[in-house]
């Protein structure tokens, strides 16, 4: 065998067995994960259970226990099949959706002109960080007076509690931003929407998603009491209405979904910072 042919088979083999070993850690890690997962998710759950075991000890608080995890997991099919747990996620998610579209809508381009304009930062700072602290339920009155609708009342309600992590973060990635690729684009003859698509956006990406990450977890706070009054269809009005009823195991497998529910979307978020980031190299 010539020296070519020898140089090419090592390599060959040198390339096969990196390879394998990176295929061995990523199956390592997964299994890590997945492991730490469950047992995580098994401790709370036991966690969960030995609580009301040892609350319901007492006789007088005996009716706790449809409070436990056993009963939660049990009624979760004929929540499911009577369309308690498909028509609350439907109605939710469309609140969740949309008012969550608004706040990105309103929250980046807010965000940019928080991170790029020096006075415009200075002059909105003290009203911005105001309207930050105020509770977004704060909102709920009014919002039923100036809406027509309860729906659209919780889309603000979600809205103006979603857009500061969002109008926050991006106004933070930007600042981080080194100021001579601004200067470099200018005398390349850069346009104003060329700073904003070729520098702005993938520079601040990883900063954006985390805060679509953040105001995820403050919209899907807020919905839930959101919809406790008013409408006829959420998860908030099924715990609402499962509470009233005094359908207890209703009520802690309702928790649970909107538990289940929650975690899905923030792993996506997750998923999606890593996928788009630049930062993930």
């Amino acid at each position: 065998m010539s020296n070519g042919q020898t140089s090419t088979a090592h390599s060959t083999v040198v390339t096969a067995g990196l390879s394998g070993n990176c295929l061995s850690r990523a199956l390592k890690n997964s299994a890590d994960k997945s492991l730490h997962f469950f047992i995580g998710l098994g401790a709370l759950f036991i966690l969960w259970g030995v609580g009301i075991y040892i609350v319901t000890l007492n006789p007088s608080m005996g009716m706790f226990s449809d409070f436990g995890p056993i009963s939660a997991l049990k009624v979760l099919p004929e929540l499911w099949q009577f369309g308690a747990i498909p028509g609350a996620l439907k109605s939710s998610s469309y609140r969740l959706g949309t008012g969550l579209a608004l706040a990105i809508i309103i929250g980046i381009p807010l965000g940019i002109l928080i991170g790029r304009i020096r006075w415009f930062q200075r002059l909105t700072n003290v009203p911005f960080q105001f309207l930050r602290m105020i509770s977004p339920l704060s909102w709920e009155p009014i919002a039923v007076v100036v809406f027509s609708e309860w729906d659209a009342a919780i889309i603000f309600l979600i809205a103006i509690a979603a857009v500061w992590p969002v109008a926050f973060a991006t106004a933070s990635g930007l600042a981080k931003v080194d100021p001579a690729w601004f200067k470099v684009a200018r005398n390349l003859g850069a346009k104003p929407w060329h700073m904003v698509t070729r520098i702005i956006m993938p520079a601040i990406t990883f900063d954006i998603l985390t805060g679509i990450r953040l105001a995820l977890g403050v919209a899907w706070i807020v919905i839930i009491p959101a919809e406790f009054l008013g409408v006829t269809t959420g998860f908030g009005f099924a715990v609402e209405d499962a509470r009233e009823g005094l359908e207890y195991a209703h009520l802690m497998g309702l928790i649970l979904v909107i538990g289940v529910v929650g975690f899905v979307l923030d792993s996506i978020c997750v998923m999606l910072i890593k996928r788009f980031s630049w930062h993930r190299g």
